[in-house]
């Protein structure tokens, strides 16, 4: 590290430095304060006296008659503008087109122990598994403990789209504890205010719980996907069942 004394500038030079700075300052306050008494501060060089000035002899002129012009009167002519009335434009949202799911599955639930708002959406009916039971919105473990879980964000039964549903195999309820029994063509149906929808089974799989968040994805047809734990009383993987709309 180097020593500051070693970089420091003379003591001279610094008093002389100093006392610019000091003087420069004394030049901006009489610069931006603009009264009488700091403009004295840079007056320093004595004023010229001003030269005796002799008045030149007074001459009487006559004045010169004035003629006045005649008044001329100009007509003020006044130009109406033509109002243009401009036609309003409306632009209407494209409607989706088939196909397209309005809206996509909320991510997973960091708290999966988290209450949320019991909210009934309708009755979820699987007559292979014997089945019939109300349908709740939510995928956290207390929804699910009162019945099968919609996942937030997926397609409602009978739309495009995919309707997710989750449900309990061994604890509380255990709505899907027989859900590996359900073969291609067996029927999953849902019923709410709007109607009844009948879905037909498909094909079931084994997913990684980590790796197998695709099973959520929108599609771009009318389907159905059931999850739930596997095996029985593990979480290590889940079992998924999909299905098709077959009526509506």
């Amino acid at each position: 590290m180097r020593d500051w004394a070693a970089v420091a500038p003379p003591r001279h030079t610094r008093r002389l430095v100093g006392i610019g700075l000091v003087a420069v300052a004394l030049v901006a306050v009489a610069a931006c304060s603009g009264s009488s008494a700091d403009s004295t501060l840079v007056a320093d060089v004595p004023r010229a006296e001003a030269p005796t000035t002799t008045a030149a002899p007074t001459t009487t002129r006559p004045r010169p008659t004035t003629t006045t012009a005649p008044t001329t009167t100009v007509a003020e002519t006044t130009t109406t503008a033509t109002a243009t009335t401009v036609a309003e434009t409306t632009t209407t949202a494209p409607a989706l087109p088939l196909g397209i799911q309005a809206t996509r599955p909320i991510d997973p639930p960091l708290d999966a122990y988290a209450r949320e708002p019991v909210v009934e959406m309708g009755r979820i009916i699987i007559p292979r598994l014997g089945v019939d039971t109300v349908m709740y919105s939510g995928i956290r473990m207390p929804t699910l403990d009162r019945g099968p879980g919609h996942w937030p964000g997926s397609a409602l039964a009978g739309e495009v789209g995919n309707v997710v549903v989750a449900g309990h195999r061994t604890s509380a309820n255990r709505v899907f504890r027989y859900i590996e029994q359900l073969e291609p063509g067996d029927e999953i149906i849902f019923e709410d205010a709007r109607g009844r929808f009948v879905y037909r089974a498909t094909r079931t799989e084994i997913v990684d719980p980590y790796t197998g968040l695709w099973i959520i994805e929108p599609t771009d047809t009318p389907t159905v996907t059931l999850f739930a734990c596997h095996p029985p009383g593990s979480v290590r993987q889940r079992i998924v069942v999909f299905g098709e709309l077959v009526t509506a």
